[in-house]
């Protein structure tokens, strides 16, 4: 075993955030690494954070380690942010956010940048998880971006998914119609001290009522107010007991289905330079080639 792996195993976190930072940037070591470790994965809870911005997903997530740690586990918190237009890196680090855990062995904080990638993800994000669950973490949160009604990626890499609402903002119908009641192991009312809790919950509780999911799982419907730490033991111990029922090993099987598809776009992708989609991009707006020629000879290229 190579020493960094070694080092992983270890949970050595400048180790982690070395691999980690390998990850995001698409350094030639980090296949090799990640092949490596895979045989030590599988072993973490995998929970997502997704919903709406100002949902309070960042305070779920805080309140989530506050209450793991609690319990004398190690958890790994997979943050992703918007990016800068100018540095590419994330507007919103966590760290900045989860301040009472930095001094904590127990907790490690990942912030990825989104890098213009849309489903509320990172195009690392998958292959960081994966690198948390191999050093031995308990329990990896990952947080959704916030960008919107087409964050359901993240059903792609999270073992639970929980689906975060808060009242009056106008998303309960919107999640609902999005497809989140297809993605959602649990759902989170968030501010349920707030008006419009209680409709919400209703109109909730009727969506999954009617929602027949083929694993007959009726997602739970928490209420939390994350800032003061109430609903957060509810929270996790519905997500645990989704988790408890045993992986569904044709959910698992899709999972990583849609994960190799990914996988392979990406490493496609990888071996074109930007520059000569440039190229071609110019000969097909001018008219002179089209797009279909130019996709086949792409792919007998590369």
């Amino acid at each position: 075993m190579t020493p960094a792996a070694e080092r992983i195993l270890a949970r050595d976190p400048r180790a982690l955030a070395r691999a980690a930072t390998w990850i995001e940037n698409r350094h030639p070591e980090a296949e090799a690494l990640l092949k490596e470790l895979f045989p030590y994965t599988g072993r973490a809870l995998v929970i997502g954070v997704t919903g709406p911005p100002g949902a309070g997903k960042s305070t779920l997530c805080d309140q989530f380690a506050c209450k793991i740690r609690a319990e004398g586990k190690t958890v790994a918190i997979v943050a992703v942010d918007p990016s800068s237009p100018f540095s590419g890196g994330a507007i919103l680090g966590d760290r900045v956010r989860m301040l009472r855990h930095h001094a904590d062995p127990g907790v490690f904080i990942r912030s990825l940048a989104t890098r213009g990638w849309l489903g509320g993800l990172a195009r690392a994000a998958a292959e960081v998880t994966m690198l948390m669950d191999a050093a031995g973490f308990d329990v990896a949160l990952v947080e959704t971006v916030g960008a919107g009604q087409d964050e359901i990626d993240i059903a792609r890499l999270a073992g639970v998914t929980l689906v975060a609402l808060a009242p009056g903002m106008g998303d309960d119908i919107q999640a609902i119609k999005a497809g989140m009641m297809e993605i959602a192991d649990v759902f989170i009312i968030n501010k349920s001290d707030l008006p419009g809790a209680a409709k919400l919950e209703r109109e909730l509780k009727a969506s999954v009522g009617l929602a027949h999911r083929p694993d007959g799982w009726a997602p739970k419907i928490v209420g939390t107010i994350a800032s003061q730490g109430e609903g957060i033991s509810e929270a996790l111990a519905a997500a645990r007991e989704y988790s408890q029922r045993g992986a569904d090993p044709s959910r698992q099987a899709g999972i990583w289905s849609a994960r190799l598809r990914e996988m392979l776009r990406d490493r496609l992708l990888d071996r074109i330079p930007p520059e000569e989609f440039t190229g071609l991009g110019r000969e097909v707006a001018e008219r002179r080639r089209d797009p279909y020629s130019i996709v086949h000879d792409l792919l007998a290229k590369y």
